[in-house]
């Protein structure tokens, strides 16, 4: 049988009609099934925090259930790399901290996934800032006090993770102040801090939602936050920018992403459910009163964004040589 050009031409539009009417269906039939969230660190830190604080408005609003399951390990990259290879059908989302994840192409040598190939942003979520706090025993009372006990006293730095954002923060930290850290990794932020806590570190940068309720309780002693203005909700504390380090800011950014080839209707549906949750005054409320800002963007902007983030850390990775298998 022959076919002339007409009859292809009309061939190939019905077979992409009907594509397009069969991602649409599939569309307006999600979510048919519950949906997993990945936190790709342990309970009690800021990533988790915050999914356990979205998951059940989110749940509400889908009419679906909505999992938290946390899958830890290799800093981040073990749930990442889940999620990387998930089905891209709206039911597998990951939430992490998207600065973070965009480090990892530099500090580690290989990686079963790209995060930038692999993964799509779906909305950043929240923004807070690190808190360079000290084991209340610690003679220092600001960051210049701390870099001249540096030079003198061995203090252990506790590190949420080798080639981790608070990790980063410390080593840039430590280049432009001139103090000397003797870094002690973990395997998670909740463990770092119970042992600065604990007086077995002295010194710690970590998000400021898991980190403020230990410098509330007295704990932990807070020298600086690492942002370009002060925190409203310790106003008294100064920028690490204010105490001689023009321009520091670093931070955890908890974002959603999304496996590659997500539909693009089911992008946007999550980008619209999960920014009119977490701007919800409610939770806005308790963020703010735990020292999380709610940052949204768009799908687009998140991408544009973790671009950024990861040409800033590479170049502090190169210039302190970290380099993990």
């Amino acid at each position: 049988m022959r076919l002339n050009r007409r009859h292809l031409v009309l061939g190939a539009l019905g077979s992409g009609l009907l594509a397009a009417g069969g991602a649409a269906q599939a569309a307006d039939a999600w979510p048919s099934k519950p949906i997993r969230i990945v936190v790709p660190y342990p309970p009690g830190g800021s990533s988790d925090i915050i999914a356990r604080s979205i998951s059940v408005p989110l749940s509400e609003a889908l009419k679906q259930s909505v999992i938290v399951e946390n899958r830890a390990g290799a800093n981040g990259n073990l749930g990442a790399d889940l999620v990387s290879k998930a089905q891209p059908d709206g039911y597998t989302l990951l939430l992490c901290d998207v600065g973070a994840l965009a480090i990892s192409p530099s500090v580690y040598t290989k990686l079963s996934f790209d995060p930038a190939k692999d993964l799509r942003g779906v909305t950043m979520l929240a923004y807070s800032p690190h808190l360079l706090v000290v084991h209340p025993s610690v003679p220092a009372n600001n960051l210049k006090e701390l870099v001249a006990l540096s030079k003198k006293s061995d203090l252990n730095f506790a590190v949420t993770a080798t080639g981790s954002a608070p990790h980063l923060a410390g080593v840039a930290l430590e280049r432009a102040s001139g103090a000397r850290w003797v870094y002690v990794p973990y395997k998670g932020g909740v463990q770092a801090v119970q042992d600065t806590v604990a007086g077995q570190t002295q010194v710690l940068m970590n998000g400021m939602l898991a980190t403020l309720p230990h410098v509330q309780s007295g704990k932990l002693k807070v020298l600086g936050v690492s942002k370009g203005t002060r925190m409203p909700l310790i106003g008294d504390v100064p920028t690490i920018a204010e105490q001689g380090v023009p321009g520091f800011e670093s931070g955890t950014w908890q974002g959603v992403l999304a496996p590659r080839g997500t539909p693009e209707a089911l992008v946007q549906r999550l980008n619209k459910e999960l920014i009119a949750i977490i701007r919800s005054p409610d939770i806005r409320s308790r963020l703010a009163g735990q020292g999380a800002e709610v940052v949204t963007m768009t799908p687009v902007e998140q991408d544009q964004f973790f671009e950024k983030e990861r040409a800033r850390w590479a170049k502090v990775v190169n210039a302190a040589q970290i380099k993990l298998d």
